[in-house]
């Protein structure tokens, strides 16, 4: 079980990695958006078509990939911020639904809806902990989410910059009226969340299911990860991601329980819906 819960931490890094993402999007421009992992697919398609027929280097086509992420994010920023700036939040995050979908239909259209062949941009082991084998993988997961919180966090409690997009989030009428440029700001969180996601994925795909779909719908446990913080603490996000891809880890392991590794970011989402409604439906039932 240890070895099984430590594998799983590689997945369990890119689940926080995305929950991080996912957080911030919520907090800073009012949005949950389903097409982050997504984004990120259609980077890393694009970096191995790239190096597979155009005969860039592997670490040239995957910076191109993660640019191409980045902009793909920073569009839709833009439309959202340009045409739904006085939308509510589930009116702006319903468009990103529909982004899921055509970035997994065009992925089927251009790239086919077999798994791509992915050269691993990390691989090997990294160290071995109480007999178990911990890869580069893993490792560079972990830290890339904790250091990325650790950094969003310093971004919007230390700089000019962080403290404009807290009042944006928390008073974006206000902050407008004050001169603070929200469609700029806006569209720069959307780059900045489409680039991690991206590279995140980029690190992690060549050892998971990396098929259009599978991909795409990893913000399905970034998403119960991040629900874990009500998608406003980090670090709650990042413990969530983190714990979810060991509890998928370990229960791969057993033959009988292996099927259940599928349902238990739907399971996590219920039971973290139901916790956090009990108040009110305890007052309506008194």
């Amino acid at each position: 079980m240890l070895q099984g819960a430590l594998a799983g931490l590689a997945a369990g890094g890119l689940y926080a990695v995305l929950a991080v993402c996912l957080t911030l999007m919520s907090r800073l421009v009012r949005v949950v958006n389903f097409a982050q992992a997504a984004i990120g697919m259609a980077g890393t398609y694009v970096a191995v078509f790239l190096a597979v027929h155009t005969g860039l280097p592997v670490w040239l086509a995957t910076v191109a990939g993660i640019l191409l992420g980045g902009a793909l994010s920073a569009l839709l920023g833009w439309v959202v911020s340009t045409w739904l700036a006085e939308a509510d939040t589930g009116t702006r995050s319903a468009v990103t639904v529909a982004v899921l979908l055509l970035l997994i239909s065009l992925s089927f259209i251009l790239f086919g809806n077999k798994p791509q062949p992915f050269h691993p941009v990390l691989a090997g082991p990294a160290f071995a902990l109480g007999g178990v084998v911990i890869s580069q993988v893993t490792v560079v997961t972990v830290a890339l989410a904790v250091l990325v919180a650790l950094a969003c966090r310093a971004v919007l409690t230390r700089t000019s910059v962080g403290i404009e997009l807290r009042a944006l989030s928390e008073r974006p009428t206000t902050a407008e009226l004050l001169g603070i440029p929200a469609k700029r700001l806006s569209v720069a969180v959307w780059a900045a969340t489409g680039v991690v996601s991206t590279l995140a994925v980029s690190i992690v795909a060549p050892s998971q299911s990396n098929d259009a779909t599978s991909l795409a719908m990893l913000v399905v446990p970034a998403a119960a990860a991040a629900l874990l913080g009500g998608f406003r603490r980090l670090d709650l996000a990042v413990a969530g991601g983190l714990v979810l891809g060991m509890a998928q880890g370990a229960v791969a392991q057993s033959d009988s329980l292996s099927v259940i590794r599928y349902f238990l970011p739907f399971a996590v989402i219920v039971a973290l819906l139901l916790w956090t409604q009990r108040k009110e439906v305890w007052d309506a039932a008194r």
